[in-house]
């Protein structure tokens, strides 16, 4: 749905520092840099972005706003929550269980140098969700094989009817 998420910082040189340790707790690290105006984060490509403001003014931070980056185990959380407090960030919420959010959700939220509100999310499908998920990627990989079936079908039958041409020629 999102192609990436973009934060106004202060200073892109002293964001990177936060951002780079905190990020690689997540195995996230810097991937596009456009200096001196700003640093794009993701795995392979970015997808969260700090920069200086486009309208020049003040970087603040957005009353409301925060961005949850996936984790995929508690530690990782604890990490990077063990991280950002250690680059200079602000607890906001220590890691633990969200019940308000759901009974399977996993989460750790800070402040960065900018008091912009970041989080590090880990929410675990229920046991039916799984099933479910399951269920459909094995319906799209057998939906899959089966129209690389009919391609291979039609191809021979048309590979067929070019050797029948060429007999009668």
């Amino acid at each position: 749905m999102l192609h990436h998420v973009s934060i106004g910082v202060a200073d892109v040189a002293r964001a990177a520092q936060f951002y780079d340790r905190v990020l690689q707790e997540l195995g996230y690290k810097r991937v596009l840099e456009v200096l001196p105006y700003g640093i794009g984060y993701g795995d392979k490509q970015p997808a969260f972005w700090v920069q200086l403001p486009h309208d020049q003014r003040v970087a603040s931070a957005g009353n409301g706003v925060h961005v949850a980056f996936n984790a995929t185990s508690e530690e990782m959380i604890r990490a990077f929550h063990r991280a950002a407090l250690s680059a200079g960030g602000t607890d906001d919420g220590a890691p633990g269980p969200r019940p308000d959010y759901g009974p399977d959700y996993f989460g750790a939220f800070v402040r960065d140098l900018d008091g912009n509100k970041i989080e590090a999310v880990l929410v675990r499908l229920p046991a039916a969700a799984k099933k479910k998920a399951a269920k459909k990627a094995r319906k799209k990989a057998s939906a899959g094989k089966a129209k690389s079936a009919k391609r291979a079908g039609g191809a021979k039958k048309k590979a067929g009817r070019r050797k029948k041409r060429g007999k009668r020629a």
